[in-house]
């Protein structure tokens, strides 16, 4: 489990064993041992391979499939998959990230794009209201109250 995925991790990410090795500070044997399954790494070295693969330490430890690690996404990124636009316009969130992001129907969404990339980002508007209510009610430093 882990050893396979330190392997298809590292051939992901273009490392050799000894870069690899160079970047958690362990030899290119321990390394291979590692992806042979003849020894496990400490939660520490766990940690620096997360950070060193862009990935969580559940990731890094569980089963996953040789596709399922080809679309790992850096830490914090997700890819959930292609959606259809409808005719009216309408998309379908897909089922994993509804419940990542707890969205319900009915919720609330403020839609930015940027015509450069041509990218359309789509964010839960109370948290954008709740961040603008907080930016307005910040006294400019040296500011007198009225």
């Amino acid at each position: 489990m882990i050893s396979m995925n330190i392997r298809l991790l590292r051939k992901k990410h273009k490392l050799s064993q000894e870069m690899l090795a160079e970047k958690v500070n362990v030899s290119r044997q321990t390394i291979a041992k590692w992806e042979s399954g003849e020894a496990l790494p400490d939660i520490e070295k766990c940690k620096i391979l997360a950070d060193v693969f862009q990935i969580t330490l559940d990731q890094l430890s569980n089963d996953m499939s040789e596709e399922q690690i080809e679309h790992l996404g850096p830490k914090g990124k997700h890819f959930f998959g292609v959606v259809k636009v409808g005719e009216r316009g309408q998309i379908v969130i897909p089922k994993q990230a509804r419940e990542l992001y707890h969205i319900h129907a009915g919720d609330k969404f403020i839609v930015l794009g940027d015509d450069e990339s041509k990218g359309i980002a789509i964010l839960k508007s109370e948290q954008i209201l709740e961040f603008a209510e907080l930016v307005r009610n910040t006294k400019v430093e040296g500011e007198q109250d009225e």
